[in-house]
């Protein structure tokens, strides 16, 4: 679920990229997985900074094979297929097979924001 203080943050096209949250004398930002992307070390950085990393960041990480940590412990190779407020799907892609025409894989839902069991690969 989408924390109410959390300020959205769209590109031009009214496509949402991130969000910001007030933070001291300024913002801390976060992703479309909800996870923070304020530079390390750094509490908060100034609205304009915020804007532009999330401009920066865009939304092409979302189309990047990302590994999945289940509860009994392996690890499955997933790519995003939805990420909201509301939740994020990912399919399984063992070989890049989530692409292939007529593929039905397996389908994963995550809460919002996602937490350490999915990770870049």
């Amino acid at each position: 679920m989408l924390p109410a203080d959390w300020i959205e943050h769209r590109r031009a096209d009214g496509e949402i990229l991130g969000w910001m949250l007030a933070s001291g004398d300024g913002f801390r930002v976060f992703d479309l997985l909800g996870r923070e992307r304020t530079p390390d070390g750094v509490g908060a950085v100034e609205w304009l900074a915020a804007e532009e990393l999330l401009d920066e960041l865009g939304i092409g990480y979302l189309a990047d094979q990302w590994i999945l940590r289940l509860p009994d412990g392996t690890a499955r190779p997933v790519r995003i297929a939805e990420a909201s407020a509301r939740g994020v799907t990912v399919v399984a892609d063992e070989y890049g097979a989530a692409s292939a025409v007529g593929a039905d894989p397996e389908r994963f839902r995550l809460p919002f924001p996602v937490t350490s069991e999915l990770a870049p690969r």
